[in-house]
């Protein structure tokens, strides 16, 4: 094992933190602001959904980042950026009037930045680490980021509603809030400053264009089509992940909307605990333990179990919306339990597809949710969910993402899915 001025033990969690930060805030945070700043459900869908456009994207500037070599520097850029965004956004809402789309614009450009962070941080690891050592800290690495997540997305919320109460008005409590979470992330950009080192494997060829990185990509993207039936395993994984991308923003709606409406009227601290926390908590535990399954049983045998799993949790849901009991937090949260750690086992079903279409290179990422080809496939969705939750209510909506589990499953059988995906594996 090669020796570091820094153990990996110290600048792997401390990485993985200043990239969990940002993306709490805009992956799940940010949809309350946008509610509470006076966007519909529609239009916060919306921005919400297109939020996942730079993990899109991300996919495009992979080559370029890849032959940029001063990976260091260009994460100490990258996060200084974010706290400047961080702070601009603190700022910008303890002005007298915020609008929406602007505060979307600022949260756009954070996430396009820890889009950014997310494939510098992954280079920087595969630069730093050899294979054997990238084995050893696999579990660092997942464990760091997977508690980053459980303490920030409730915290976040919580402390929001706390000051939410003590400084009676929302405006103030969400401009201290974006301010803790700068400073925080402040404290996490100095440490990174310390701890973190030039890669000892460099590439000299840092000279690249953009245009170029675009074409590299579009042309691996083209050698897919050598491959058979990519357009059935994209189809099929879309159907997989559809309830999923449906989900994603509807049931925070769910929780917040008063039980006149439909919902179960929640505190924004109910959601953060029970959503943010508990919900984060059975999500991160359910991506472990499907992990662990695969990697001990093997993912032909485990997969059609993580993809029934998978499109289990919309029945949380719908049974919540059918038998609504929205005094009783303590069934909510088991039920939103149960809901994420069906998310988080099935979501390991991906591993084989992204393996089929896009070989090793993210064999490191410890969320598929920030996988290119998984974030292409739930943004549509996921900004429509707003708007078709409106039209149907929230019993019929949950209901059509439950009994989209059957077509899935049918889905897979028709086309074959298991037996091409392992077939090419072996």
């Amino acid at each position: 094992m090669v020796k570091h001025k820094y153990s990996p033990w110290v600048w792997i969690p401390s990485l993985c933190i200043a990239e969990e930060i940002p993306s709490a805030v805009v992956m799940f945070v940010a949809l309350l602001m946008f509610m509470q700043f006076g966007a519909d459900e529609t239009m916060s869908a919306l921005y919400s959904g297109l939020l996942f456009l730079p993990w899109v994207m991300k996919s495009y500037f992979h080559s370029k980042v890849r032959k940029a070599g001063a990976f260091k520097r260009h994460l100490h850029i990258v996060e200084l950026l974010m706290f400047m965004c961080l702070m601009g956004i603190a700022v910008y809402i303890s002005e007298a009037k915020v609008q929406d789309w602007l505060l979307f614009i600022f949260l756009f450009v954070l996430s396009f930045l820890c889009a950014w962070h997310e494939l510098l941080s992954r280079m920087y690891y595969s630069r730093m680490l050899y294979p054997r050592e990238q084995q050893l800290f696999r579990n660092t690495k997942m464990l760091s980021s997977q508690l980053t997540l459980v303490v920030t997305y409730g915290i976040l919320l919580i402390v929001a509603g706390g000051f939410e109460v003590f400084f009676r008005s929302y405006q103030k409590a969400w401009a201290m809030e974006s301010s803790l979470v700068a400073g925080g992330f402040l404290v996490v950009f100095v440490l990174n400053f310390v701890v973190l080192q030039n890669p000892y494997v460099y590439n000299r060829h840092r000279h690249e264009s953009l245009v170029d990185a675009v074409k590299t990509e579009l042309h691996s993207l083209a050698r897919f089509k050598e491959k058979p039936h990519v357009l059935e395993m994209l189809i099929s994984l879309f159907i997989l992940l559809l309830p999923q991308a449906l989900l994603f923003n509807t049931r925070v709606f769910f929780l917040l909307e008063a039980p006149e409406s439909g919902g179960l009227g929640c505190s924004v601290q109910d959601v953060g605990f029970a959503q943010g926390t508990i919900g984060v908590l059975a999500f991160s535990l359910g991506v472990v333990i499907g992990r662990a399954m695969m990697k001990k049983y093997g993912q032909r045998d485990m997969f059609w179990d993580t993809a029934v799993v998978l499109t289990l949790s919309p029945l949380a849901y719908w049974l919540m919306a059918r038998f609504p009991q929205p005094d009783n937090l303590l069934l909510i949260c088991c039920m939103t339990f149960f809901a994420q750690i069906c998310f988080g086992y099935g979501l390991n079903v991906c591993r084989p597809f992204i393996i089929y279409i896009s070989g090793q290179r993210y064999r490191n990422t410890t969320n598929f949710l920030y996988v290119p080809l998984v974030a292409s496939l739930i943004v549509v969705p996921m900004a429509l969910s707003g708007w078709l939750c409106t039209e149907l209510g929230y019993d019929t909506f949950f209901l059509t993402s439950v009994l989209l589990a059957p077509l899935a499953w049918i889905l897979l059988v028709v086309c074959k899915t298991k037996k091409i995906l392992l077939n090419d594996e072996k």
